[in-house]
């Protein structure tokens, strides 16, 4: 790998661990349903007129939409809402690399390799001493949303496998147009319309420059630089920097939050991120005319034929 696409793999990284930072500072401005739906809508807008028709079935990205979208990240922002610290929310969320591989043996047969089913034991370890830490110091029923909101994260990685989608960023903006009334409904209902009026009119450049960063930072250019990686690298390349994404989760909440890591904290994301090394990166038996390409937002072992893998 060149050392500017070196660069711009740890880029990518330092964004999406960033990101956790900026989400947690964002729901200082909204409720957490809306503020979800607003960054789906700004991830939607204008890209949608930008990245052309769909390239995936509409069934997967509205599977897809629904999971990923209402379900994995309406869990992360209320998680986080209640209580779980944003470096912690982004190291735990790397369970779902187990999540993934346990049901896409359930579902699509593929059975994991012994090292990998020990990174499996090794992370979930992980989770335990984080559940630990995070049960003598925050809310556990924060916690639970979050790990939650992994599994929800691993059955759409399950149906990102089955759309194969040749073009990641405009599955990726496709899949971001459906979350956006689901998540204003269940905001309407549960944190109310007063309440996402105010906010609304509250709005100012902090609260706007937060929705932009999760929405085009993140989002477009997250997924549109990973994707650019992936179709001119081996994805076993490429993979192993996502796990720098708690790297930067962690480190960037101690510095602009001032959230402390303890030393059971730092354990466990030992725990976590070996046992995710283990389940992701270990090599499997090579099928004919697969290739996998992974990446955080739709993490796990994703094999795709070979003939979409644009490279």
């Amino acid at each position: 790998m060149r050392p500017s696409h070196l660069l711009l793999a740890v880029l990518v990284a330092a964004v999406w661990g960033v990101n956790f930072t900026v989400i947690e500072i964002g729901l200082d401005h909204f409720p957490p349903l809306l503020f979800s739906a607003l960054r789906f809508l700004a991830a939607a807008l204008p890209a949608v007129f930008l990245v052309g028709r769909p390239k995936a079935a509409r069934k997967w990205i509205v599977a897809v939409g629904l999971v990923l979208g209402v379900a994995k990240f309406g869990l992360v922002f209320v998680g986080m809402d209640a209580g779980m610290p944003a470096g912690l929310s982004s190291l735990v969320l790397q369970i779902q690399a187990v999540f993934t591989a346990v049901i896409a043996a359930a579902v699509l047969g593929e059975r994991p390799s012994r090292v990998q089913a020990l990174g499996m034991l090794v992370a979930l370890g992980g989770i335990g001493v984080a559940a630990v830490d995070e049960g003598t110091s925050g809310p556990l029923g924060a916690f639970l949303m979050v790990v939650g909101a992994a599994a929800a994260w691993g059955v759409s990685n399950v149906l990102t496998r089955k759309a194969s989608p040749p073009d990641a960023l405009n599955f990726m903006v496709w899949v971001s147009t459906v979350p956006v009334l689901p998540l204003l409904a269940l905001s309407l209902l549960t944190e109310g319309p007063g309440e996402d009026l105010a906010a609304l009119r509250a709005l100012d450049w902090q609260g706007a420059g937060t929705i932009l960063f999760v929405a085009w930072v993140s989002t477009v250019f997250g997924f549109g630089a990973w994707g650019w990686l992936l179709r001119r690298h081996p994805a076993s390349t490429v993979a192993p920097f996502s796990l720098l994404v708690p790297v930067f989760g962690m480190s960037s909440a101690a510095l602009f939050l001032g959230e402390s890591v303890t030393p059971l904290r730092w354990c466990a994301a030992a725990l976590l991120v070996g046992g995710v090394a283990l389940t992701t990166l270990t090599a499997r038996r090579r099928v004919p005319g697969i290739t996998v390409r992974t990446s955080p937002e739709f993490a796990g072992r994703l094999p795709v034929p070979a003939e979409e893998s644009g490279r």
